[in-house]
């Protein structure tokens, strides 16, 4: 699990993961629809010290090159901040991180579900968790337009979409 000394790179390889050209290099890019940030180190800081939440992380040779959060909600738990170093990406290691958030949250937290968002335009992403067993719900949210925080969008269609699968 992260720790406070963890946050300077956990913000490193978000971003890197999703935002900018260096992202690129993957498949998780949303460079194309957003600009601007992914994450700040408060946002992150914030997901450390959250008692209901936990950042998982992921090394490869020493180096930091996965990560994602966990957050235990009433009676499922939510997935979020997921994030591969964009060389890494397609290896198995993202399949591999989603296994064990889902295993802790069955096994540790009971949960009965697991819950996440994604934006509607990433039909490949979508994709990709629908093969891990994930099944969209059609229980759309807006993007949060006019806050910086989570990026600039490119477009103005931007929704996110609620996708769950059972734990147990």
């Amino acid at each position: 699990m992260a720790t406070q000394a963890d946050v300077p790179d956990l913000v490193t390889l978000i971003e890197s993961a999703y935002r900018g050209e260096a992202s690129r290099a993957g498949w998780t890019t949303e460079a194309d629809i957003l600009d601007g940030q992914r994450t700040d180190p408060d946002m992150v800081e914030a997901l450390v010290h959250d008692p209901a939440s936990r950042l998982i992380l992921a090394e490869a040779d020493g180096v930091l090159a996965a990560c994602c959060q966990l957050e235990k909600r009433d009676g499922h738990a939510y997935f979020g901040t997921f994030a591969v170093r964009p060389g890494l990406q397609g290896g198995g290691l993202g399949r591999r991180v989603l296994a064990e958030a889902e295993r802790q949250a069955r096994d540790e937290w009971d949960a009965a579900e697991m819950r996440m968002t994604v934006i509607t335009a990433r039909e490949e992403l979508i994709a990709w968790y629908v093969r891990r067993g994930y099944v969209r719900t059609g229980e759309l949210s807006p993007f949060p337009y006019g806050d910086d925080r989570f990026g600039r969008p490119k477009r103005d269609d931007l929704e996110f979409e609620v996708l769950v699968k059972k734990l147990r």
